[in-house]
């Protein structure tokens, strides 16, 4: 098939009526025909390469899609860039097919662009007003932040200097009693400063990859159960694990995954603490897994919440804590966790009864371990 054969064939009114730019190359990607609203979009193209006329380069497309339909014969659709006659840039969907001679043979190819340069512009403009809504949301935050941290830091200092006061007047009157106590205030507040503070800097690192590797997913459970084992006795809950040992490893930020049951069982406990049941108290840590999907879950028999409870659970400084140790973040930073690991956060509660947090990592979705994890982990 002849260059003229292909012009008496496509210089029919169909060809320059559809609303498409279109143009026909050869095997050198030479444009040997072209409609009419390729030649308004782009100008003059006889005797020019694609490559020229879409980009303006002096080289065919390192991807060139229309290379490969001449190799393998295939239609092919691509979204592409190029520029237009006043230089302007276009956006555009291209979709090829191969022009065949009676042997079968592909000396051109067809290429039909439509214009999609509106739609671009209205995507990035959409994406834009996104980010700034994004921006504003983290301002916000930051603003609520600073203002929590704020009075958080006023609260202890407050609980210092009565700490100091009382240590003061005991060591005046060399009241041992005194002493003591204002000593034991002292120490509450210390704590309270480790505590306040570690969950702040947790909130305000935001979202980042998990530092993952092949962990036997037990393992951050059992230094938990470990951790509070002594606070749930002083308090008279039966801390309890049910630990599913046939759990095979999986790739979690073993940190992390001790972060968020840290911060569910010492809710649980403060649950317990709280509530008017005198015997019988417990918290359980299980882990399980159900359909490829691992599961952590705390439950506790402790005061449980009511519906309005319930609906500010995740919000920034919310807590039920009465003990004036919580900053509210803590349910916060577990959910953020978790779905860095691609997993979620689900609850149920009942007001006097208890709660159940789960924490659900489909294995599918988990974050790949890989060496330079493990590498970054052992310099920390």
């Amino acid at each position: 098939m002849k260059p003229v054969e292909i012009q008496e064939w496509l210089h029919k009114d169909l060809f320059h009526q559809i609303p498409l730019e279109i143009a026909v190359i050869d095997r050198k990607f030479m444009i040997v025909e072209a409609n009419r609203h390729f030649r308004e979009k782009y100008g003059t193209w006889r005797g020019r390469h694609c490559y020229e006329v879409y980009k303006g380069l002096a080289k065919r497309c390192a991807d060139c899609a229309a290379n490969q339909t001449f190799r393998d014969g295939r239609v092919r659709v691509r979204r592409e860039q190029a520029r237009t006659r006043k230089g302007r840039p276009q956006f555009y969907v291209v979709h090829l097919a191969p022009l065949r001679d009676p042997k079968e043979k592909i000396p051109f190819v067809i290429e039909m662009s439509t214009d999609i340069t509106e739609i671009h512009e209205l995507q990035e403009k959409l994406h834009r007003v996104e980010l700034e809504k994004l921006e504003a949301e983290r301002l916000a935050a930051v603003a609520e932040t600073v203002a929590g941290l704020a009075h958080g830091v006023k609260n202890v200092l407050m609980g210092l200097e009565g700490g100091i006061f009382v240590l003061k007047v005991g060591l005046a009157k060399k009241e041992t009693a005194h002493i003591e106590r204002g000593w034991k205030m002292l120490e509450g507040n210390f704590q309270r400063i480790s505590y306040f503070v570690r969950e702040f800097l947790n909130f305000a690192r935001g979202s980042r990859l998990p530092k993952v590797k092949l962990i036997d997913p037990n393992g951050p459970a059992r230094e938990v159960l470990e951790m509070f084992s002594e606070a749930a006795a002083r308090e008279k809950v039966a801390l309890v694990a049910a630990l599913d040992d046939s759990l095979a490893p999986a790739p979690l930020d073993a940190e992390e995954i001790h972060t968020c049951l840290a911060n569910l069982v010492s809710n649980a406990i403060d649950a317990c603490q709280m509530s008017d049941r005198r015997s019988g108290s417990r918290v359980v840590l299980s882990t399980r897994e159900e359909h490829d999907t691992l599961i952590y879950q705390v439950e506790d028999n402790g005061v449980g919440m009511d519906y309005e409870l319930k609906k500010k659970v995740f919000t920034t400084f919310f807590s039920t804590k009465t003990s004036g140790k919580g900053t509210g973040l803590g349910l916060l930073v577990t959910r953020r966790i978790v779905q860095e690991h691609g997993g979620r956060v689900t609850m149920e509660s009942d007001e006097g009864k208890g709660s159940r947090f789960r924490l659900e990592f489909p294995r599918s979705r988990l974050p790949a371990a890989s060496p330079l994890d493990d590498e970054v982990r052992e310099r920390d």
